[in-house]
């Protein structure tokens, strides 16, 4: 519980992804959480660019 209201403070989260998911003191099912939603974060992230870029070209070619 305390992990997820850690990780819901936007620069702190994902700090605390990365000392939580590549540590080795911490517990091992608390560090594969972070580090799923590290992958997770890190495919949102890659997907919402592709859209932005899909809707920017289309944009840009509706302008010409």
């Amino acid at each position: 519980m305390v992990t997820l209201l850690v990780l819901s403070i936007p620069c702190v989260g994902i700090v605390m992804l990365f000392v939580w998911g590549f540590s080795s003191t911490e517990n091992r099912s608390k560090a594969n959480f972070c580090k799923a939603a590290l992958i997770w974060s890190a495919i949102v992230m890659v997907i919402a660019f592709v859209f932005y870029m899909v809707v920017l070209a289309g944009i840009i070619s509706g302008l010409s």
